[in-house]
């Protein structure tokens, strides 16, 4: 244990706005926390300083893993500061810094995960996994978000 964690950094072709929306909406965080191979459901976000988060995640053997939080620091839409874990009871957390910054139409996301509860390999394949998630986000919420913006 003891891994130094990782840091994604992406421009995404979205404002700021919807990519913290992204974060912030149960039914969108549903969608890409997990990607297309793996459906979350039971999804609560109570977004607020101290507000907790909770959602199960199905596996494709069947098998749901329970991921929760808490919400540490939330500077709409520029910051949002989240605890998580998969362990049940919760024991030990990570952390996931989310920064934005507006570039006109496009964001700069940058994604921290910290907390020295894993090893360096495995916070590589939880690397892998954001990725994916963040994959899915980008493909498959951040238009649909979008596109009912455009529409308002």
């Amino acid at each position: 244990m003891g891994g130094k964690g990782y840091t994604i950094e992406r421009t995404l072709s979205f404002p700021k706005e919807i990519v913290w929306e992204a974060w912030t909406d149960r039914d969108s965080f549903a969608t890409w926390f997990g990607t297309d191979e793996l459906k979350m459901k039971d999804v609560k976000l109570d977004v607020k300083i101290g507000g907790t988060w909770k959602g199960t995640m199905v596996l494709p053997d069947g098998s749901e893993k329970v991921w929760s939080g808490v919400y540490r620091e939330l500077r709409k839409p520029d910051k949002l500061v989240m605890d998580l874990t998969d362990e049940q009871p919760p024991i030990e957390f990570e952390t996931y810094t989310l920064t934005l910054k507006g570039q006109g139409k496009t964001t700069q996301m940058t994604l921290s995960q910290t907390g020295g509860h894993l090893s360096d390999e495995e916070y590589e394949r939880a690397k892998a996994g954001t990725q994916s998630f963040m994959d899915s986000m980008e493909a498959k919420v951040l238009p649909v978000l979008k596109a009912r913006h455009d529409a308002m």
